[in-house]
């Protein structure tokens, strides 16, 4: 069976500037999703903010082995809601990989607990990115490096938690370095977060960009069953207990209480 993956794009830049629009006229999401599918493990959808629910319903979230969420100039219309049940499908097992802007997405902030924070510059100056984790699947068939002639430049400090592994760092014509690929686990969900890609340059053209995003939908796929009730904290009743035990002493919730409120 194919991964399925959806990709979600914001779509607003695509709708408003001609650059963006000229460099993908089928939106970023279309770009992302139409050089998955010349890979036969996928089958590539496409979401948008402007879809009801933003296109991110319960029944769609259900049926995506992996999201690929970019974001940047509406990050705060993003519904909440969505955001939480986002998350809960992290949590239960689904993978997500976040691009370029979405550091600041929502989603990433809520998985991450923290700022996302770091600095930034818009000249369109050349970007190389060193593989500094040769064995990971997600540099699988890359070089020690590759270049994007021009790209947003994204600089240490990195407000993020310390990543499981850092498969890629940056560099740029500037001076600055930047952790560029970073994965984590969230529960039964991978997350991968991958920094190229800012919208008025043709990066999710470049081939070798492509080839990470195709390498990391395969990492991040979980194909065990999701996780069920995720959310829950069930109480456990003492004749319940593995093993014989008496109460003793006060309590405050009887047995099979919820104590979380």
């Amino acid at each position: 069976m194919p991964i399925n993956v959806t990709v979600w794009g914001e779509n607003v830049h695509e709708q408003s500037n001609e650059t963006v629009a000229e460099l993908y006229p089928k939106g970023m999401h279309g770009a992302i999703a139409d050089a998955l599918n010349t890979d036969k493990r996928f089958t590539a959808t496409t979401a948008t903010l402007q879809e009801p629910e933003h296109g991110m319903t319960q029944a769609r979230l259900a049926q995506t082995d992996v999201l690929i969420w970019w974001g940047h100039a509406a990050h705060g219309d993003v519904d909440d809601a969505v955001v939480e049940r986002v998350a809960e499908h992290v949590w239960a097992g689904m993978g997500i990989i976040l691009l370029h802007s979405a550091h600041f997405a929502k989603i990433f902030k809520r998985l991450m607990g923290t700022p996302c924070n770091l600095t930034w510059r818009e000249a369109g100056e050349r970007e190389r990115l060193w593989v500094t984790s040769r064995n990971h699947p997600i540099a699988a068939g890359l070089p020690d490096h590759f270049e994007l002639e021009n790209e947003e430049m994204y600089g240490e400090p990195f407000g993020v938690p310390e990543p499981l592994e850092t498969v890629f760092i940056s560099w740029f014509a500037g001076g600055e370095v930047f952790r560029s690929g970073l994965t984590y686990k969230r529960g039964a969900g991978n997350v991968f977060y991958f920094r190229p890609g800012h919208e008025t340059y043709p990066t999710y053209h470049d081939a070798n960009v492509q080839t990470v995003l195709r390498n990391a939908c395969a990492w991040a796929h979980n194909p065990a069953p999701r996780v069920s009730r995720v959310t829950d904290a069930p109480n456990v009743p003492v004749e319940s207990a593995l093993e014989p035990i008496e109460a003793r002493g006060p309590r405050l919730h009887a047995d099979g209480e919820d104590g979380f409120r």
